[in-house]
């Protein structure tokens, strides 16, 4: 720890003062400027930077939030899934608030998530509510599941169509990006698709898997019990059989 700022926000972290240890990195940024904590926060540790940044999102802003670097916030967010966290909330708030900032560029957020162990399983909690919108986009280019979309595909197996995402030759977006400018999940599963593809299919791959493995548990708990045949009991005056 190299700056007394940052040790005073670690340990109001500790102690459960969120907003104190916002207060404190900010105030880096009164005295030092931007710059200093962009640089600062490479010492701060990714668990207390993540308690931090899940405090605050788009409809509660923080400075930390709009200076924090992909390689810092990519650190911080890989940790997410220690929180247990099954609305995936907080997740989506920091995520949206972060790689959608004013002059950032989403695709190299996604690029240092996607680099670090975890960081894939942690975007597919981000679009775990959207698999099925997300199977729809991988189709068909579209997120409409009325739409047709784009049929160019159509005559490609499923690993064809797989391996034709990182296809630079292939052809371009069916959907612009002005038709997907939500700054949310689809924003986001656009971005992955057309500059992050070899992440976009690893991340469509573990929801597929944790679906099949869903349905597993759902047919094992549906699965009657089997039935224990009752063994006859010896009445009163009953012998037992010699052989």
């Amino acid at each position: 720890m190299t700056h007394p700022v940052l040790a005073r926000a670690e340990k109001l972290v500790r102690v459960g003062d969120i907003v104190g240890a916002e207060a404190a990195l900010v105030s880096l940024v009164e005295t030092e400027g931007d710059q200093a904590l962009t640089l600062a926060l490479d010492d701060f540790p990714a668990k207390d930077l993540l308690a931090v940044l899940r405090d605050f999102d788009s409809a509660r802003e923080s400075v930390v939030n709009l200076l924090v670097s992909p390689e810092q916030f990519a650190r911080a967010i890989a940790l997410e899934r220690r929180y247990g966290d099954i609305s995936h909330e907080r997740l989506h708030g920091m995520i949206n608030s972060v790689i959608f900032r004013a002059g950032a560029d989403p695709g190299e957020f996604l690029a240092a998530i996607g680099e670090l162990e975890g960081g894939n399983e942690v975007l597919a909690d981000y679009l775990h509510e959207r698999a099925e919108n997300l199977e729809q986009f991988f189709r068909t280019g579209v997120f409409d599941f009325f739409s047709d979309g784009d049929d160019s595909g159509n005559d490609l197996s499923d690993e064809e169509r797989l391996d034709a995402l990182s296809d630079e030759s292939s052809g371009g977006p069916f959907l612009s990006h002005s038709e997907v400018n939500d700054h949310d999940w689809m924003e986001l599963a656009w971005t992955l698709r057309y500059q992050q593809p070899e992440i976009f299919r690893e991340v469509l791959l573990i929801l597929r898997a944790r679906a099949r493995a869903d349905e597993r548990q759902q047919a094992t708990a549906e699965r009657p019990a089997p039935q224990v045949p009752l063994q006859p009991t010896l009445g009163e005056g009953d012998e037992e059989s010699a052989l």
